[in-house]
């Protein structure tokens, strides 16, 4: 059985990030997947250093909950990361979630963590900032080398207050391309 990893990049517990994520991963349980959820608002993660210590002994010296986070990580075959859009960019938390681990996934484990999982992000916003959270989730996810699967539109979801949203995008196609691709790994 595959594992689907939701990471909620929203300082919100119970907002519309997290009520998204989690109507992806019952669709994700749906097609076979077992899921996980990791929401950033109750994961402590700094941001990174760029001190270089994790080349040398292979383990971040920030003491926060990120090994935690990218372990968990580095267990699931398929990733799916959401942010809401804050003031036309993903949210602190996300940021410093991603900076943190392209660089100790670089310098720790020579790119190649992620090598062949699949991912895909989502963003959230009010007004606006999709398209900059989406792409910046995305580009991360490029740069890890894993596997973006097709898409028939952005997934993104406007809303302001939890509930706002009611987001119903089918994930079935996507849970396939991670089954597929973990049995190759």
């Amino acid at each position: 059985m595959v594992l689907v990893l939701g990471i909620v990049g929203s300082p919100r517990k119970g907002g519309n990030t997290e009520l998204i994520v989690e109507n992806a991963l019952k669709s994700a349980r749906e097609a076979g997947a077992e899921t996980d959820l990791i929401l950033l608002s109750e994961n402590k993660v700094k941001p990174c250093r760029a001190c270089d210590a994790c080349s040398k002994t292979g383990e971040c010296v920030i003491k926060d909950d990120f090994m935690h986070v990218f372990n968990r990580m580095a267990k699931a075959d398929g990733i799916i990361m959401a942010s809401p859009s804050y003031f036309e960019s993903m949210t602190p938390q996300m940021k410093a979630l991603i900076d943190r681990t392209g660089y100790y996934n670089s310098v720790a484990r020579g790119r190649t963590t992620f090598d062949g999982k699949v991912a895909g992000a989502i963003s959230i916003a009010r007004r606006t900032g999709l398209a900059n959270v989406w792409t910046q989730q995305l580009l991360f996810i490029l740069s890890q080398k894993m596997i973006v699967p097709g898409i028939t539109s952005y997934a993104n979801a406007v809303g302001s207050a939890p509930g706002d949203v009611h987001y119903q995008q089918r994930w079935s196609n996507w849970v396939s391309l991670v089954q597929s691709s973990s049995g190759s790994r």
